[in-house]
Formats: C-alpha cells, sequence, structure tokens
C-alpha cells in the first residue's frame, strides 16, 4: 500500500517503483532513521500528542526494528525507502499505532534530518582518519626523515633539503583537511525536523526539544529551507575532494619516490603489489588508487553542484539522487585516507644521493656572495655562470678550485667550502618553517598538539 493510496486508485507500475526507489542507497542510514524516529516519538509524547503507553509501544518497536536490521534483515524493494521500511515493519509489530508516528512530520524533513546524523557521524570519522594520517607523517618524518635529498620545483632540482621537509609539507596540507572537516560540523549538525514537508505544521510540537534529544547544536530556522537545503552536503563533499586533491599529490609523488629513478622510498608487501609476468617489479598500486578515486570525488562533487543547479524550492525528487554522491564521496575519501595512512606507516625511507658539488647548491653560491655584500641579481648572475661552465665541462660545484671561483667574481674566499657543504647548507635554512632540522622538530610539535 502507498502512502498516497488516497489520492489515487492505482499503484505505479513496477517499473516507476524501480527506478525511484532508494532503499538500496538508502539502508545504510537505517540507524539514523531509528535514532530520529525515536526521538521524534519522544518529543510528541511529552507534548500530548501521543499518550505514554503509545510513546513507550513506538520506542519498544523501533528498538525491535533496529534488532532486525542490524541482524540482517533487508526489507523488500517494494518499500522504496528506509523510512517506509522501517515504518511498515514497525506497523507490523505493534499495529496500528505505528501510524501516529508520522504526526507532524513528512519524509522529506525525515530524510533530511537522517542524512544530517550520517553526516555528523562521518565527519568524526573523517576527522579522526586524517589525524592518524597527519601522524604518520610527523612519526615517518621524525624517526627517518633526516635523509639529504634534493627539494624540487618544476620536478627539476631545486635546493637540498631533509626528506622530513617535504613529508611535513604534506602534514600541513591534511591538517588544514582536518580543519575544514572540523569547521564542516557547524552548519551540518542543525536539525531540519519539525520543518514537515516545506511550511511546518499546525501540531504543537517543540522542535527546540527534538534537536536537544538527537544533539544538535540548533536549528535549521525555516521549514521550506529544511528540507531542500543540501548545500551542507556540498560543502562537505568540497571539503572531500580538497582532502583528494592532497591525497592524489603525495600519491604522485609516493609513485616517484618507490621508482628505481628516485629510490626514495621503499613500499611494504601490504600496499604494493607485483606483476604477473615480471617478477622484479613492485608496484605502487595503493597510491595509484587513490590517485584514480579521486576523480570519483571531483564527480561527486561536480554531480551535487549540478543536482540542485535551477532547482525551484522546496523539495523536488531529483533530490533523492544527491545520497548516491554524498555517501560514495565520502566513503571513498575516508577508505583513501586510510589506505595512505598505511601505506605511510609501511614505508621505509632510503638512503639519499650525494649531494656532493651537485648542482642544487648553486643557490648557496649567490646566498653566500650576497653576504659578502654582493648584490643579489649580481650574485644570481655569477651563480649562473659557475653553473654554465659545470655543465658544460660535466663537473660538479666541488671539483672546481678555489682559484677558478675567483676568477669568476673576486668575492670567493676559503668560506665557500662550507657554503658547499649539503647538510650545512639544509641546516643554515633556520627561517621559521625552513628546511633546517630544529624547524622540522618545532614543526612536528605544533602538529602533534594541534591535533590534540
Amino acid at each position: 500500500m502507498a502512502l498516497w493510496d488516497g489520492r489515487f486508485e492505482g499503484s505505479p507500475s513496477q517499473l516507476m517503483q524501480e527506478f525511484g526507489e532508494s532503499l538500496t542507497v538508502d539502508l545504510q542510514m537505517w540507524p539514523e532513521d531509528i535514532e530520529g524516529s525515536k526521538a521524534h516519538a519522544q518529543m510528541l509524547s511529552e507534548v500530548g500528542l501521543l499518550s505514554v503507553s503509545e510513546k513507550d509501544q513506538i520506542l519498544q518497536g523501533l528498538s525491535q526494528v533496529a534488532r532486525l536490521l542490524s541482524e540482517g534483515w533487508k526489507p523488500g524493494m517494494d518499500q522504496e525507502d528506509i523510512h517506509m521500511a522501517v515504518e511498515g515493519k514497525l506497523h507490523e509489530l505493534i499495529g496500528p499505532v505505528a501510524g501516529k508516528l508520522h504526526t507532524a512530520r513528512s519524509r522529506n524533513d525525515q530524510v533530511a534530518t537522517d542524512v544530517r546524523l550520517w553526516m555528523r557521524k562521518q565527519l568524526a570519522i573523517l576527522r579522526y582518519c586524517m589525524k592518524q594520517l597527519v601522524l604518520s607523517l610527523v612519526k615517518l618524518s621524525i624517526e627517518q626523515g633526516r635523509v639529504l635529498v634534493p627539494g624540487y620545483t618544476h620536478l627539476q632540482r631545486g635546493q637540498p633539503i631533509w626528506f622530513a621537509h617535504q613529508l611535513m609539507a604534506h602534514a600541513w596540507s591534511f591538517s588544514r583537511d582536518w580543519e575544514r572537516f572540523s569547521d564542516s560540523q557547524k552548519r551540518v549538525n542543525r536539525c531540519p525536523l519539525g520543518g514537515a514537508a516545506m511550511a511546518g505544521t499546525p501540531h504543537p510540537i517543540d522542535r527546540k526539544r527534538t534537536a536537544s534529544l538527537l544533539e544538535f547544536d540548533g536549528l535549521v530556522e525555516n521549514a521550506m529551507d529544511a528540507v531542500s537545503a543540501r548545500d551542507h552536503m556540498q560543502e562537505m563533499v568540497s571539503h572531500c575532494a580538497i582532502a583528494a586533491s592532497h591525497l592524489s599529490r603525495l600519491s604522485a609523488e609516493i609513485i616517484l619516490w618507490s621508482s628505481k629513478e628516485f629510490s626514495r622510498v621503499r613500499l611494504s608487501d601490504d600496499f604494493s603489489t607485483g606483476s604477473s609476468i615480471m617478477p622484479q617489479k613492485r608496484n605502487p598500486d595503493a597510491a595509484e588508487l587513490i590517485r584514480g578515486k579521486t576523480a570519483r570525488v571531483y564527480g561527486d562533487l561536480h554531480h551535487l553542484l549540478t543536482l540542485t543547479k535551477g532547482l525551484p524550492m522546496a523539495y523536488n525528487r531529483d533530490l533523492q539522487e544527491d545520497r548516491h554522491a554524498l555517501f560514495d564521496a565520502v566513503n571513498t575519501t575516508i577508505s583513501s585516507i586510510r589506505v595512505m595512512t598505511g601505506c605511510i606507516d609501511g614505508m621505509r625511507v632510503l638512503p639519499g644521493p650525494d649531494l656532493t658539488g651537485d648542482l642544487s647548491l648553486a643557490t648557496e653560491i649567490a646566498d653566500y656572495l650576497a653576504g659578502k655584500g654582493v648584490p643579489f641579481r649580481e650574485a644570481h648572475h655569477v651563480s649562473g655562470r659557475i653553473v654554465k661552465w659545470c655543465e658544460q665541462n660535466n663537473k660538479g660545484l666541488h671539483e672546481l678550485s678555489l682559484d677558478q671561483f675567483q676568477l669568476v667574481h673576486s668575492a670567493f674566499d676559503d668560506e665557500l667550502w662550507d657554503w658547499l657543504d649539503p647538510e650545512k647548507a639544509v641546516e643554515r635554512r633556520t627561517s621559521r618553517g625552513g628546511t633546517a632540522w630544529q624547524e622540522v622538530v618545532r614543526q612536528s610539535h605544533m602538529l602533534k598538539e594541534l591535533m590534540g
């Protein structure tokens, strides 16, 4: 029996029922649907719309439905959505009194409430998972990251750095994702229940009481906004997309780092795979899959933005398609963060390349001359001439004599050799946020404190 059979003489066609059902997607929200219904029943009793006996029957019945669902009961597709499935089973268990549960409520505000309750729980999971990833990167940085490597811009060698400096850069970007997920809570944790279909209800309900029972921070004040708003979903998925972009960037680097050409890290067996015909291969499949799944999360965001474009107020059936994108984006992001954390936890940092005389020290020459009073632009030009000579003669900077340096500029003296020492070059960069080890350690403490 359809909920609207009083108005219609027949039922929708089988094709229409199959096309319109959302139960397969919404089933993962059954705990939230039960939770919201229990709070609604409690409030209805407190305002006199249910007797205490009716309320107790409904609450006990809902607990029975929850137990059946947790034990694996799967509602039939004829139920259309999770709300009808729960209410239908409740009617089977306790009889006609189940019909009173829907007093002063519509499926419009019911689903809006379920989704917000689900999102609130997922935000807590996202924050926890992102925190673990940040802490894993900090741990890897401190325990294994004191390895001299070239830092890159444009994927060209730039300056020597501690590998920890680069790992820490990723940790900071993920810390902002953690902050964004935390900030989303303010807009997600508002209660739409009581908005009914879109105009409120004539019944003497207490929306604040329901919000309190469900531990919302406040209300969605306008009933029409309560059932039609989807910007909180778009915001959360937007944050997932930004996090996915950061995950994809780290994935791309892991793929490079684990190659023989870079030999920066060795991935654990847990998060890499082999080849069916090439025995020597250790493929960074986990990182590649994370990079690939980023496209899905981007698509989910575009889905939600397009879905709501030009929709008139208030509820439209189009909005049933919102959960596909929301659930997929959140679930994909959570699993990607967890897999990335596993990659980092099992990763072993390899010895870095020998940077003695490497041309990535060219900036040190310019800074050295600037410290001698040479204008930096001139110092940069001098350093460039030296690099050009080294490239033309296939030499490293350490292979030039002091006399050769002095032929290019008279300001060079024996102090130059300290400036061309790769580790000393790295340790000189003590400005806040620099690559010097003291700065790596300071940032690690900051991130640990931020993550609580």
